[in-house]
């Protein structure tokens, strides 16, 4: 027994859109599944009724939504605190160094983007600054209308993670630098 066309589209559309962390065009799945984006539309509106509860079945603990012109998997509205408490519980106790060099960039720099962040790291840190929010280290404090980017800043979890009142009782960050006097003569050419 062959499967119908659509229904492949969608089980393939399922399978992408269970992996993917942006939200993704018609044109985007339509070429990652190998399908006109017209078959994909239309796999896309039948798999939101289905999710919905509007295929017959149960009204799902997800849905698909489109987002600033992508479709993407949501946990519902009404799951959100269950799943922040999984995450919150389910995460290990130490972060890894790059999650503490990232957080302490953002520390010490916010409001800040992961742009920025990146720049000063020289690495990427999208799955870091991801961890750090599940884990509600940092939060989204604003996101630029111009640019669109997101700025990040710690929480108060940080501050009692620290064992500290304010971010003003971090550490001064200067004393810990490289002034950059190595390499030049003590005396300075004029």
């Amino acid at each position: 027994m062959t499967d119908d066309p659509s229904t492949d589209v969608a089980r393939r559309l399922e399978a992408i859109l269970l992996i993917v962390e942006e939200p993704q065009s018609l044109v985007s799945l339509a070429a990652a599944v190998g399908a006109p984006v017209a078959a994909v539309r239309q796999a896309i509106e039948g798999l939101v009724d289905d999710y919905d509860g509007r295929a017959g079945g149960p009204r799902r603990g997800f849905e698909l939504r489109e987002v600033g012109g992508g479709w993407r998997l949501y946990v519902r509205a009404e799951h959100d605190d269950l799943v922040s408490e999984f995450v919150n519980t389910q995460a290990p106790s130490r972060l890894s160094q790059a999650a503490l060099e990232t957080l302490a960039v953002i520390a010490y720099k916010q409001p800040v983007t992961r742009g920025q962040v990146a720049s000063i790291r020289a690495v990427n840190v999208d799955s870091v600054v991801r961890t750090l929010l599940a884990r509600g280290l940092v939060t989204e404090v604003f996101t630029d209308p111009d640019t669109g980017a997101i700025h990040y800043g710690t929480t108060d979890a940080l501050l009692v993670n620290l064992g500290i009142n304010s971010l003003d009782e971090l550490p001064r960050i200067s004393p810990l630098l490289d002034d950059g006097a190595d390499g030049f003569d003590a005396e300075v050419v004029r």
